[in-house]
């Protein structure tokens, strides 16, 4: 008897729970980005443009967003920050395609070419495909707490141990 009531109340709580989600007009989920989205330098000749995304449904209690691209197949042993952008005001829930660099109520750290902002795709050439993890992460504080000049791998850590959730959209590129 217990399970008859019980049953339809954890469905309808279900159903009516969203899912943090992350959207892009600009590059879907396992699809090749446009050269749009690849780096200039290093042998590549992209555009160097920041994807368009946009995200709905964050967790109560967040208070800033932080974006990270990120190439887990960089031939590194640590994979290669592409994208680190903190402090991101939560009412904000979409980046126009090229945002990088130009937005002002947001920190935009040093990606892994050594420049601050985004980086664009541009693994070796005949490295075959790697994949671009594009994640919005839900934070429960305005700033995320990090020492001055923190390296990429840390700020990783700290979002990981920090956030109440995330979202991911996973993209593709290939040099031949």
């Amino acid at each position: 008897m217990k399970f008859t009531v019980l049953i339809p109340i954890l469905a309808a709580a279900a159903f009516n729970s969203q899912a943090f989600t992350l959207t892009s007009n600009d590059i879907q989920e396992g699809s090749r980005m446009a050269d749009t989205f690849a780096f200039k330098g290093f042998g590549c000749s992209g555009e160097n443009l920041s994807p368009q995304l946009s995200w709905k449904d964050a967790p109560e209690g967040t208070k800033s967003f932080a974006i990270t691209a990120y190439d887990p197949d960089a031939p590194t042993g640590s994979g290669w920050w592409h994208w680190v952008a903190l402090d991101i005001p939560a009412s904000t829930k979409s980046m126009k395609q090229g945002a990088s660099g130009h937005l002002k109520q947001m920190r935009e750290m040093e990606n892994d070419y050594g420049a601050i902002g985004y980086g664009g795709a541009c693994p070796p050439v005949g490295h075959g495909m790697h994949r671009y993890q594009f994640t919005v992460w839900a934070m429960p504080a305005e700033k995320l707490a990090l020492p001055d000049n923190p390296s990429n791998a840390l700020i990783g850590y700290m979002l990981n141990a920090t956030a109440l959730d995330k979202a991911t959209q996973t993209a593709t590129y290939v040099r031949e």
